[in-house]
């Protein structure tokens, strides 16, 4: 199968951003394509850090990505 050539329309589609969210189990790191925290802001009590990722880093895989920004330090209540 022949490589496409990445477009613009494709870096686009790539997520955006690397956010840390509160997990069952301590911070959990995910990538979002935007930074949308919901109808009425339900999800912002559950955004522990977020950094928008420059363009060579989107398509790194989450778990390197978890690597290089650690989690942030979270108190237990």
């Amino acid at each position: 199968m022949a490589r496409r050539r990445t477009t613009e329309t494709d870096t686009d589609d790539l997520p955006r951003y690397f956010v840390w969210v509160r997990g069952l189990e301590g911070p959990e790191p995910q990538k979002w394509v935007a930074i949308d925290f919901g109808v009425g802001d339900w999800k912002r009590p559950l955004v522990l850090a977020w950094l928008e990722l420059p363009e060579d880093e989107r398509r790194l895989p989450l778990s390197m990505l978890a690597g290089r920004y650690p989690p942030p330090r979270v108190e237990i209540s």
